[in-house]
Order: structure tokens, then sequence, then C-alpha cells
């Protein structure tokens, strides 16, 4: 996946759908504790694989970018959620003693 800037989000996000892209928008909904990034924070994703934004820094971008992909194929968006007591935690590398919620959604 190529990473683009990450200014402006939505306008990034709205160019790609119009050039014919098929896009999801991951938004942290809340967090708690150590999180990287505050609620609010933005992450578009594409089906050919750009990305734009981040959501943590990197230590959920992984899982998040899969669940996007998900997302934009079935068209059903998704509340994830990542914490110091979720085992997924671990594996995608958010040991840092927080939470956060990201929700996940097709543009169209």
């Amino acid at each position: 996946m190529s990473l683009e800037p990450s200014e402006d989000i939505l306008s990034i996000a709205a160019h790609w759908r119009a050039a014919g892209e098929d896009v999801a928008i991951a938004t942290v909904t809340e967090t708690w504790g150590s999180s990287p990034r505050p609620a609010g924070s933005r992450m578009a994703v594409t089906a050919s694989g750009k990305l734009a934004g981040s959501v943590s820094g990197g230590c959920i971008e992984g899982a998040v970018a899969d669940a996007a992909l998900a997302t934009i194929a079935s068209g059903t968006p998704q509340l994830l959620d990542f914490g110091v007591t979720n085992e997924r935690a671990w594996e995608v590398g958010l040991a840092c003693g927080g939470k956060v919620k990201v929700f996940v959604e097709r543009l169209s």
C-alpha cells in the first residue's frame, strides 16, 4: 500500500472517489489512556491500496486497513475496538496501555 499526504483526508478521499476508486474512511471515535492519535483522527483507504491519514501513528493501521478493505467489499460498516484487555491489541502492536475505537465505513 502506498502512503499519501495526510493534510485533508476527506478531500483526498473525495478526490479518489471522484476518480472512480472505491474508498473507506476510518475514524477514531473514542480513546482512553495512552493513545497515539486523538478522537476524530481519520485514515482513508482505497481498494487499490492507497492510504492517507493516520488513526494510530502506525500500531493498528494494518488491522484498520484490512478492515477497511473488507468494508469496501461488503458495504458493511464496522466498529473496531483495540485495547489493553484485547488480545488483538498485542497482535497489532497496541501495547501502550490505551484503548482506541475506530469506526470504518465505505464512502459512497
